[in-house]
């Protein structure tokens, strides 16, 4: 056998990595060959120099070389690391494409805070802006009910060498949530690293395009998740959504608290008072206080910001999210024009944020 680039080429087709079960020049070990008179010299790439299989993939190329053309043959191995890809750029706010990062959170759970992300949703969408949702209530999923896509699994794509997700869409709305992958029947039991590994996939690891706004529906209280997302990217502003009893309103000063804290230092756009009232369908213009009154108001003068909206009670409602058709896609009910208005005192709240404030900084904890 004559010593040629394409006779070591197929000497080397014979040599199987020990992990992937591939020859190494299918697999794009090889890098480089050289033959010169009887020396032969190869570059070997790696993903990383301390791949545990280089000595015996060495081995084995020296092996089936000397099987060939004996002891004479010089064979020269160097081995390298692949360059580590540069990440993709992201903009001011954060993730690329995203021109507003929003946390609708809760002192409490119970409060009807999923149901203000995917309305809130759904009025931006009718008023012509473009908007994503992910689901970071880690433990308690909830979004893929409430848009009716229980059943849809999202398909992924390769970027410059990156997998990533693609959102599930409907009515205009990109989303993505845990709870796309995991048995709805079954109970998430993570340890809080691994949940804000999670939400840090569902970030980093989504082609979102170009949005105007990427609603986080954040889990009830405050927790390393919310701290995961905060030192992830930089969140624009955060919303709090609580009912008008006094416990839920001790919880909800909580949840400003700690978007106001000096270490995370996030914008508050206002607070969102749902249950505000029962109205009867049939009498939409009877309120029933049945959780109290005024609590949310308070609370907004304490923390000098704004009640974005109140949102009623109505039967409605609840079958709407029961259904997966959001309440707000009809703008003529009296719950759907709530949730309108919450649209246009949200985009007024942040208008007001950009103009006078600088973009947040994505929170560094030490």
């Amino acid at each position: 056998m004559e010593f040629t680039k394409q006779n070591i080429r197929s000497i080397l087709k014979t040599v199987i990595h020990p992990e992937t079960a591939q020859n190494i020049i299918d697999s794009g070990i090889i890098e480089n060959l050289e033959i010169n008179n009887n020396s032969i010299d190869i570059t070997l790439l790696f993903d990383k120099i301390t791949d545990p299989f280089i000595n015996s993939i060495k081995r084995g190329i020296k092996t089936e070389i000397e099987k060939c053309f004996g002891a004479d043959a010089i064979i020269n191995i160097t081995t390298k690391a692949k360059a580590k890809q540069k990440p993709v750029p992201k903009n001011a706010n954060g993730i690329q494409g995203i021109k507003n990062i929003i946390a609708i959170a809760s002192g409490k759970g119970g409060v009807g805070k999923s149901t203000i992300t995917v309305n809130l949703a759904v009025a931006l969408v009718q008023k012509g802006y473009r908007v994503g949702v992910v689901d970071a209530d880690i433990f308690g999923p909830s979004i893929p009910k409430m848009f009716g896509v229980e059943d849809v699994k999202p398909s992924g794509i390769t970027e410059d060498g990156k997998e990533l997700f693609v959102p599930v869409e409907k009515y205009g709305i990109k989303m993505l949530s845990v709870g796309f992958f995991v048995n709805a029947a079954d109970a998430t039991i993570w340890r809080g690293p691994m949940a804000g590994g999670v939400l840090k996939q569902l970030i980093d690891q989504t082609k979102w395009g170009e949005l105007d706004f990427l609603l986080f529906d954040m889990p009830p209280g405050t927790s390393d998740i919310h701290l995961t997302l905060v030192q992830s990217v930089p969140v624009t502003g955060a919303i709090i959504v609580s009912t008008p009893q006094e416990v839920a309103i001790a919880d909800a000063r909580k949840g400003v608290a700690m978007f106001k804290s000096k270490s995370i230092n996030v914008p508050l756009l206002g607070l969102v008072e749902n249950m505000a009232w029962f109205t009867p369908t049939e009498l939409p213009e009877n309120k029933y206080y049945i959780f109290g009154k005024g609590g949310t108001d308070k609370l907004a003068k304490e923390v000098n910001t704004k009640v974005l909206a109140q949102i009623p009670i109505v039967q409605s409602l609840c079958e709407s999210g029961d259904s997966g058709k959001p309440a707000a896609m009809d703008i003529t009910s009296i719950i759907g024009k709530a949730f309108y208005d919450l649209a246009d005192n949200f985009l007024n709240a942040i208008k007001k944020r950009n103009n006078e404030l600088p973009p947040t900084q994505q929170v560094i904890i030490k």
